[in-house]
């Protein structure tokens, strides 16, 4: 019998209170399943859209017509005459405005005369249609009043009832105007392949320096000796502490005129003059007569990464390697196994599957990391990520089409990572 048939089998045996609650099962699931897919979808759909769009951050604000009010005139007897000015303003200099309008309520005792023939004056409610706004067009409104006795006996200052004002304009935001330009000024910007090449060195070193040190940190306290309570809540204090305590701790200790490194190096002398870690981009080196620029302030940076999240590896590693059978271990002591034998025989075989999605885990968590790197260099001498990129495009520059774009891109890098990794994991049987 085909598989196909085996399961027309399976359904036609199915009865009809089993199919109501597979019904009620998925009724109740929705729920939980639209909200999930409102917090995963709906960010990254307006994350889309906008990188679609040539919006800056000038444009989060729409256009609008300000007015400014003042009394011109001396009203102090009843029968002096004034006028109520509005001063109008375009607040863009890009976006003409359309079927703008201008209301307000006048001070009591104020009786208009002459009104101007774009406004009509309702008891003491005042509304003009004042029409079209070029970009940063400005124009004016008076309204010549007429003091009396209420006025006189109890003058009110017009900007007390502030001046209302409507407009049309249209915006970027949410217009069906699309362009494929942002995307365009990343892929053709030249310091892209370099960003890029970055963000990837950065992100693979600093996942496996993470790993390696977890799975040496796991080795270590693997047995049980006097202490390693203790020890186990110190090696978490990285992963737990807040990051700009943690970032500012190696600012501190690495500065070139009054950190404690440098300091130590110079007595050693082992520098001729102090380093400035975080702020060079190459050191000279020489190894086997091959001279290169090595990254010292990026690596600093993945140092500080493996540093800061390997506790994470650490606990799930110890987890795993506590959880095999020590009569491996003391059959391999009788056959006389060396310790790195153990290791590679015997633990590295059981914590390869912890292994591998803790690596997929921080390369992703890596791959989008923002605020050590804003912290420790902000994205300068060579270690500007695609994260940092971001903010860079979005906020320093303005453009927050380019800062979408470049986060679509991590998306999509991001995505398809996870399917190729999972594509290349071996399967288990039954699976």
């Amino acid at each position: 019998m085909t598989a196909t048939a085996e399961t027309s089998a399976r359904t036609s045996r199915v009865g009809p209170i089993a199919r109501r609650e597979a019904r009620l099962a998925y009724a109740m699931l929705l729920p939980t399943i639209a909200i999930v897919m409102a917090i995963v979808l709906l960010p990254l759909a307006a994350n889309i859209w906008i990188s679609l769009k040539p919006v800056e951050i000038a444009d989060l604000r729409p256009p609008a017509l300000l007015a400014n009010e003042r009394l011109r005139g001396d009203l102090e007897a009843e029968g002096d005459e004034g006028r109520i000015q509005y001063r109008l303003r375009n607040s863009s200099r890009d976006i003409a405005l359309a079927a703008t309008t201008l209301t307000d309520t006048l001070p009591d005792g104020l009786t208009p005369f002459n009104v101007d023939p774009r406004c009509t004056v309702d008891g003491r409610t005042l509304s003009c249609d004042l029409g079209a706004f070029g970009p940063g067009e400005r124009g004016e409104v008076e309204i010549p009043v007429r003091a009396g006795a209420a006025y006189v006996a109890d003058p009110a200052n017009p900007r007390d009832s502030e001046a209302l004002t409507t407009a049309d304009a249209p915006n970027v935001l949410t217009n069906l105007h699309f362009t494929f330009d942002n995307i365009r000024a990343v892929f053709s910007s030249d310091e892209f392949v370099n960003v890029l090449v970055v963000t990837i060195v950065y992100t693979f070193f600093g996942t496996a320096g993470a790993i390696v040190l977890g799975v040496a940190a796991a080795q270590l306290l693997n047995r049980d000796f006097l202490g390693r309570p203790i020890l186990r809540g110190l090696y978490l204090f990285p992963y737990v502490a807040p990051v700009i305590a943690m970032a500012f701790t190696w600012l501190v200790l690495f500065d070139p005129f009054s950190g404690s490194i440098n300091a130590m190096l110079s007595r050693m002398e082992v520098v001729g003059e102090p380093i400035n870690f975080f702020g060079t981009r190459a050191v000279p080196v020489s190894i086997f007569g091959l001279e290169f620029g090595f990254p010292l302030a990026l690596a600093m940076v993945i140092a500080f990464e493996a540093w800061r999240y390997f506790p994470l590896s650490f606990l799930f590693i110890l987890a795993r390697m506590q959880s095999i059978p020590t009569d491996m271990y003391e059959a391999a002591d009788m056959d006389g196994a060396t310790p790195f034998q153990k290791f590679f025989r015997l633990s590295l075989p059981q914590i390869v599957g912890i292994i591998a999605v803790l690596f997929l885990l921080r390369f992703i968590w890596t791959f989008n990391k923002f605020d050590d790197i804003f912290l420790l260099t902000g994205g300068a001498a060579g270690t500007r990520t695609l994260t940092v990129d971001v903010y860079y495009q979005g906020f320093a520059i303005g453009n927050l089409g380019a800062g979408a774009a470049v986060a679509v891109v991590i998306f999509v890098m991001l995505l398809i990572f996870a399917l190729l990794y999972f594509r290349a994991l071996p399967k288990e049987e039954g699976l």
